[in-house]
């Protein structure tokens, strides 16, 4: 339960106190400052608190947005003021002080100046946001739009509040407030114009976005199994299903906007869930295929890696510039030059093939085509926009002037997933003249994946491995801060992935790339829950984790051994047991942190992101 503390002269007719308590409020009203203060102190040190003005005049959501958003521990909107558990010490400090300061004056004290959107109304919730920002607490202010918020000084100028009010339907602002603010092309104007009404109809019979989340992955799921049964029939129910997967998806995060049920889980649900119902479609199409005597795994195999390596792509890049200092560059400065044309914009969302488009194009080819067919184009649309996004990123990282800060270089060395072997070569091994990071990734990747292709299996494989993970180690001696070093990253991915998909090719035996596929997907889940604990600012995965599955230099250099030592189908046994293992490992430790993450009050998160 929230409390909401009323202050200031009542208003008849005033439609506050019912607002309040439709959003969760339990309402207490307090006679003067003193008395919000000692009502204040007199709630439990758990719960979400506000300070509210009586004579506040606006839209109901406007109060939502102010008071319920559960991502800030402390909010405000004129004549109002908030905080959770988390902000309460600094609220309940900035009251103290306020009242202290009115005590010696007629008016309200130092901080009296502070005023809501009328100047001459003085109101006590506007004053302890003054006091909280002189004392430099961070108060979110939503954006409120056409909704109205404020205090009125007279009837005339409450009159005329009211009609502000009246002539703005804010249930309409409300559902399109629920609409992702960037979104693609396909999303935007053939998913969202009814699946925000979908979101509310959730809304109002109490569903929450994590139920819907989970739908959209059993939806997807059921949508892999019709694709796995290798007839027209399921193809075109697969194809069906995964669109309504995909409106499902919308929905979830629709209704997390629509409601404000924000959660460190539900953010960590619908990103990890969008990847695992994609891939899990990659794995049902090729076991379509074969049913049909057709074998697709190294195409499904190869889909997930590009995938993959153009997700970390965009992580590692936007992790080396989350806090960059002189961020400029005249590359981004044509690309907002573009965006101020109106069709460029949705033609550059729709080139990077988002979420949206690339599942509406893979239903729409499952349906109508082969899987074959359905893989072949997805990787040339894939390729083109992984070639055209990392082209761009690359000219502006050459171009922008920036220092890299010490939280990039950790996030990136995190992203690269360095296992012990690294470590101690980091500890043993002279700096000397170094190599630029991203140049020792790229030699090793192409001198391993040269070599599982050109000699297979052998002594030069093995040595190719070992300079594999030399270079890794170089790559890691310094700082990751060069202008290009996020690069490193997806490199090490790519260099991973592609060694096993390429040895599980070479080794030409039945189960060997359905294995393969199990093992990248079991390891990309771990990439990508590292990204998700940075992303929330949880710090990346505990070392043992990453030590105890080897790290990516580790299981590169493992795989490689398998695959001299054993026979094709010992390796295709090896790479079966390895998957679960680690999807095991790294999946209980996901669900067990996350979990816990979310029973302990982890911050609530809701990153829009980009369109994945």
């Amino acid at each position: 339960m929230s409390t909401a503390i009323l202050t200031g002269s009542p208003v008849p007719g005033s439609s506050i106190e019912g607002d309040l308590r439709s959003l969760g409020f339990d309402v207490r009203t307090a006679s003067d400052a003193g008395d919000a203060e000692a009502l204040l102190a007199a709630v439990p040190g758990d719960q979400r608190v506000a300070v509210v003005d009586a004579r506040f005049v606006g839209h109901e959501h406007a109060l939502r947005l102010g008071l319920t958003d559960p991502r800030f521990p402390l909010g405000a909107i004129p004549g109002a003021v908030t905080a959770q558990p988390a902000g309460r010490q600094a609220l309940t400090r900035a009251m103290a002080r306020e009242n202290s300061a009115s005590a010696g004056t007629a008016h309200g004290g130092a901080l009296a100046s502070a005023r809501s959107s009328v100047e001459d109304v003085d109101s006590l919730a506007d004053r302890v946001v003054a006091a909280l920002d002189a004392d430099g607490a961070d108060v979110h202010r939503p954006e409120l739009g056409s909704l109205v918020a404020e205090v009125p000084a007279d009837p005339q100028a409450r009159n005329e509040a009211r009609q502000a009010v009246a002539a703005v339907d804010d249930e309409a602002v409300r559902l399109k407030s629920a609409v992702k603010a960037r979104d693609g092309f396909f999303t935007t104007y053939c998913i969202s114009p009814y699946s925000r009404y979908i979101a509310r109809w959730c809304a109002r019979r109490g569903l929450t976005p994590n139920q819907v989340t989970t739908a959209s992955l059993i939806t997807a799921l059921i949508a892999a199994a019709c694709a796995a049964t290798g007839t027209r029939g399921g193809f075109v129910a697969a194809g069906v299903l995964l669109i309504a997967s995909f409106v499902l998806d919308c929905t979830d995060g629709q209704l997390a906007r629509y409601s404000l049920q924000y959660s460190t889980l539900g953010a960590w649900l619908d990103a990890t869930f969008d990847r695992a119902k994609e891939y899990a479609y990659y794995a049902g199409l090729a076991l379509g295929a074969a049913r049909g005597g057709d074998d697709v795994w190294a195409l499904a195999l190869g889909a997930m890696v590009l995938q993959t390596c153009r997700h970390v792509v965009d992580f590692s890049f936007n992790e080396a510039n989350h806090d960059a200092t002189a961020n400029t560059s005249p590359t981004a400065a044509l690309s907002d030059k573009l965006d101020s044309v109106g069709w460029t914009v949705w033609v550059r969302r729709m080139i990077v093939l988002p979420i949206g488009e690339r599942w509406a194009m893979i239903a729409v080819l499952t349906a109508a085509t082969t899987p074959r067919i359905t893989f072949y184009t997805l990787l040339v649309g894939c390729a083109f926009a992984a070639t055209y996004t990392t082209a761009g990123r690359v000219l502006r990282s050459l171009t922008r002037k920036a220092r890299r800060t010490d939280r990039a270089a950790q996030a990136l060395a995190d992203l690269a997933d360095s296992g012990p072997l690294t470590e101690l070569l980091v500890r043993t091994l002279p700096v000397g003249i170094r190599i630029p990071a991203p140049l020792s990734a790229v030699a090793g990747v192409l001198l391993l994946v040269l070599a599982a292709s050109l000699d297979g299996p052998g002594f030069s494989l093995l040595l190719a491995a070992v300079l594999y993970v030399l270079l890794s180690a170089d790559a890691l001696l310094r700082p990751l801060k060069g202008a290009l070093d996020w690069l490193v990253p997806p490199l090490f991915r790519a260099g991973e992935y592609c060694t096993v998909l390429v040895l599980a090719a070479k080794a030409d035996v039945n189960g060997a790339l359905p294995a393969a596929f199990g093992l990248v997907a079991a390891v990309a889940y771990h990439h990508y829950d590292t990204v998700y604990r940075i992303r929330g600012n949880a710090g990346a995965p505990p070392a043992w984790l990453v030590r105890a599955i080897g790290g990516q230099d580790g299981r590169t250099l493992l795989v490689v051994v398998l695959a001299v030592l054993l026979t094709a189908s010992q390796f295709t046994v090896a790479l079966t047991v390895l998957a679960v293992v680690v999807a095991l490992v790294v999946l209980l430790e996901s669900i067990r942190f996350w979990v816990a993450a979310h029973r302990a009050g982890a911050p609530s998160v809701h990153d829009e992101g980009e369109p994945a």
